[in-house]
């Protein structure tokens, strides 16, 4: 007979403080710590080339675009995590006395892979809208032309509309901002 080791709980306390030396970035889970797989070349390409159109595009107007790096806090699901890019209207809100993880998301931009595409596309979802500012999902599909947007309207539902094509031009439903499948998709090599 086998028997299971209980695995540890973590307090977001000693999550945070194994965050700060860790080699790799993890994600926490109401007491679990998951360990965050590397991207591809792919997936990297697609996050700077919507990040850097975005910056560049939206230079002088208040919204601020991190990438990968910068953690949010999801509290009614006790959740810390990383999304490939976040967008914020306006200045950043903090969780706890540092600059490294936000609350207030208005736009989240996540790449595809084939580990976290259910992931990303039901759980993760679910756990973005509890989020009061949040108001618009983008999904990018690394292995082949594929955007999945999903908007908030007045009656808070979320509508979702589809591009499939490098001809496509992906329309922001929440902010003033239009960029081309083909720049999102600049430099990808779909035969890797």
């Amino acid at each position: 007979m086998q028997t299971q080791t209980p695995k540890k709980h973590y307090t977001p306390e000693e999550y945070l403080q194994l965050e700060e030396t860790s080699e790799f970035k993890n994600e926490y889970y109401d007491g679990e710590i998951l360990t965050i797989a590397g991207g591809t070349t792919n997936h990297n390409e697609i996050s700077l080339n919507f990040c850097a159109n975005f910056k560049l595009n939206m230079r002088g107007k208040d919204y601020n675009i991190y990438m990968g790096d910068v953690r949010l806090w999801i509290p009614r699901y006790r959740i810390y995590t990383y999304p490939d890019a976040m967008i914020i209207a306006g200045e950043p809100i903090y969780e706890g006395s540092g600059t490294t993880t936000v609350t207030n998301p208005s736009i989240i931009i996540e790449v595809l892979s084939k580990s976290t595409d259910n992931h990303d596309r039901t759980h993760k979802f679910r756990f973005y809208r509890s989020i009061p500012t949040f108001k618009e999902y983008i999904i990018v599909d690394q292995y082949e032309y594929l955007i999945e947007q999903y908007a908030k309207n007045a009656n808070a539902q979320w509508v979702l509309t589809e591009y499939e094509s490098v001809e496509a031009l992906l329309s922001l439903q929440t902010i003033d901002f239009q960029i081309a499948l083909s720049d999102i998709y600049a430099g990808v090599n779909f035969e890797l």
